[in-house]
């Protein structure tokens, strides 16, 4: 990263800050009346490496049937070696992993740097046992860095080995 920026500054060249992983239980709490999202929350600490949050919501939306307070997903946010480690096993092992898995796409970024990925299936994670998943649910990681242009977020994820399949739009 270091040979393609122009900056001349060592600290302004773009870094990873954080790593958020967040799993919606919208499911867990609509269909059937089960409430026992327990499951979601030993996986995402397997697959995390440390125990998830609980986000509850703020307010109340009758068409959705939930009440405020009630509880709405799991996220957890890593940093330091822990993020460096998860990062390495989602570019090396997950990745690859995915069924018909051509590259991810270069449309998750938000125009500051950050890229945010989904994943339809935990499974694919080493780290969860297909045998005790009993609800199939999707996992969302959002890469926090501090480029400044999604330009400069594509080349450091790209430089960390991320199987881009297309250039982000400017």
């Amino acid at each position: 990263m270091k040979k393609v920026a122009t900056k001349e500054n060592p600290m302004a060249i773009p870094r990873i800050t954080k790593v958020s992983i967040n799993v919606g239980i919208g499911s867990y709490i609509q269909k059937g009346g089960d409430k026992n999202f327990d499951p979601v929350i030993e996986n995402i600490k397997r697959l995390s490496g440390q125990k998830p949050m609980i986000t509850k919501a703020k307010k109340a939306i009758s068409n959705f049937k939930l009440r405020e307070g009630m509880p709405v997903g799991v996220a957890v946010t890593l940093r330091g070696p822990r993020m460096n480690d998860f990062l390495t096993r989602l570019v090396h092992i997950v990745l690859p992993r995915i069924r018909d898995f051509r590259g991810i796409s270069a449309r998750g970024f938000d125009g500051r740097g950050t890229y945010t990925l989904g994943i339809k299936e935990i499974t694919v994670f080493p780290e969860v046992n297909p045998d005790n998943v009993s609800r199939n649910h999707g996992v969302q990681i959002t890469i926090s860095t501090t480029a400044e242009k999604n330009t400069e977020g594509y080349l450091l994820l790209k430089g960390m080995g991320f199987p881009f399949r297309d250039e982000p739009k400017a």
